[in-house]
C-alpha cells in the first residue's frame, strides 16, 4: 500500500487529491498538512486517520490539537512541521499542493529523504528548478507532475526519447478575459477574474490564470520538467481546455492528451504511476464535439505571459522576483487594495529593478523574495 503526505490538503487539489484516495481505497494517508482551516482539516482527519496533521498558522495548530485530541495523530506548525511531514519514515510519496514559495523547502527535504513528488507547486520548479532537478536525479526520486498540462505532456512523453522533442504546445484557455483589451480590464474587480470558464481552482490560481502569468510559470515550470529552453515551449490558446498539452517531435509528429477539464484525472495518473486506473466521471463525445479552437496568446493585452518569458530566458533570481512580485500583488488585488491592471505593473518594476544574481542558492532565492516584498512595499502600500 503506498502512503501519502498531503501538503495543502483543504485547498482544490488537496481536496480533490484526498477524494482520489477515497475513490480507491488502497492508499493510506499519512500526514496532511494546511494553512488555517482547522473544520476542514478536522473532518479529514477524523476520516484518514494520519499520524501527523500540520497547520502553517501556529494559532490554528493549538486549536486543532485540542479538537482531535481523541485521536492519535501529532499536530505540528510551521516549517518545521511541513519538513516533518514530508520526510516521515512512513511517506512514499508527498503531493505538494500549497500555494507559493513556501513550498520549496519541504519539497527539497523530501527529495532528500529519497521520496517521490506529485509536484503541484509550480513555484517551486518555477525559481528553485536549477536546484530540485538535479537533486531529484542524484537521489534517483521521480518528480510526477500534477498540474493538468505538464501531466499531458508526461503522457504524451510516456515512451518517447525525451532528446526527440522539437517543441512544447502548451495549452491555454485564455481565461475570462480572453479577448479583451487594456482598456476593456481597467475597472475588473476580484468577483469578475475569479469566474473560469472552465476550471474549478483555488482563488490565487485562478486570478493568475485571467492575467495568464499562470500560463506564464507553467512555460518556466515545464522549462525545468522536461529540460528544453525557454523558446521551445509555445503557448496555445485553445478555448475549451479539451486538448491539455501536446509534444512535437523532430520528425513532425505532434502527440497530444485530450479530455474533460478535470484535475483527478493527473493527480491520480501522478499517484499510480506508470499504472492507469478506472476514474468516474464525464467522457468526451467525438460525435458531439465538432470542432477544437486554436489562437495565438495575446502577449500585449496580456504582459504577464511576455514577462515570464524573459524571466525564464534571464533565469538565476529573476524568476523569483516575478513570482513574488505576482504574489503579493494578487493578495492585494483579492483584498480590493490595488487594481487589476496594477498586478502586472507591480511586476514589472519589480523585474526592472532587480540585480540578477545567476545561480541562487536556496538562501538567495528566499533573501530575493523578502527584497522583492520590500521594494514593492516601498512603492505601492
Amino acid at each position: 500500500m503506498k502512503r501519502l503526505a498531503v501538503l495543502g490538503s483543504t485547498g482544490s487539489i488537496g481536496t480533490q487529491t484526498l477524494e482520489v484516495v477515497r475513490n480507491n481505497g488502497d492508499i493510506q494517508v499519512t500526514a496532511l498538512a494546511a494553512g488555517s482551516n482547522v473544520n476542514a482539516i478536522e473532518a479529514q482527519i477524523r476520516e484518514f486517520h494520519p499520524r501527523i496533521a500540520v497547520m502553517w498558522d501556529a494559532d490554528a495548530a493549538k486549536e486543532l490539537a485540542v479538537r482531535v485530541a481523541d485521536l492519535p495523530v501529532r499536530v505540528l506548525s510551521g516549517m518545521d512541521g511541513l519538513i516533518e511531514a514530508s520526510t516521515a519514515d512512513d511517506v512514499d510519496i508527498v503531493l505538494t499542493a500549497v500555494v507559493g514559495m513556501i513550498g520549496i523547502r519541504p519539497t527539497i527535504a523530501a527529495i532528500n529523504a529519497g521520496k517521490d513528488i506529485a509536484l503541484a507547486n509550480k513555484e517551486t520548479l518555477v525559481t528553485a528548478g536549477h536546484l530540485i532537478m538535479p537533486l531529484a536525479k542524484g537521489k534517483g526520486v521521480r518528480i510526477l507532475p500534477v498540474d493538468s498540462e505538464h501531466s499531458a505532456i508526461f503522457q504524451a512523453l510516456n515512451g518517447e526519447n525525451p532528446r526527440e522533442i522539437a517543441k512544447i504546445l502548451l495549452t491555454a484557455s485564455g481565461g475570462p478575459f480572453r479577448g479583451w483589451t487594456r482598456e476593456q480590464m481597467r475597472d475588473v474587480r476580484p468577483e469578475n477574474a475569479l469566474k473560469h470558464p472552465n476550471w474549478a481552482m483555488g482563488r490565487k490560481i485562478t486570478i493568475d490564470s485571467s492575467t495568464m502569468v499562470n500560463k506564464g510559470l507553467e512555460v518556466m515550470e515545464a522549462r525545468w520538467l522536461f529540460d528544453v529552453k525557454m523558446d521551445q515551449v509555445q503557448v496555445v490558446i485553445q478555448p475549451k481546455s479539451i486538448i491539455h498539452s501536446m509534444v512535437e517531435f523532430v520528425d513532425g509528429a505532434v502527440i497530444a492528451q485530450l479530455g474533460t477539464p478535470d484535475m483527478k484525472l493527473p493527480i491520480q495518473y501522478a499517484l499510480y504511476y506508470p499504472e492507469r486506473r478506472y476514474l468516474p466521471g464525464e467522457r468526451l463525445d467525438f460525435w458531439k464535439l465538432n470542432q477544437i479552437q486554436f489562437e495565438a496568446p495575446d502577449m500585449e493585452n496580456f504582459r504577464g505571459l511576455k514577462l515570464a518569458y524573459e524571466a525564464g530566458t534571464t533565469g538565476g533570481s529573476l524568476p523569483t522576483v516575478y513570482n513574488a512580485a505576482n504574489e503579493w500583488a494578487v493578495g492585494r488585488f483579492l483584498d480590493y487594495r490595488i487594481r487589476y491592471l496594477d498586478i502586472i505593473e507591480i511586476i514589472e518594476s519589480s523585474m526592472a529593478h532587480h540585480q540578477v544574481i545567476a545561480n541562487p542558492s536556496l538562501e538567495e532565492i528566499l533573501a530575493t523574495e523578502r527584497e522583492t516584498y520590500a521594494y514593492i512595499e516601498s512603492r505601492w502600500n
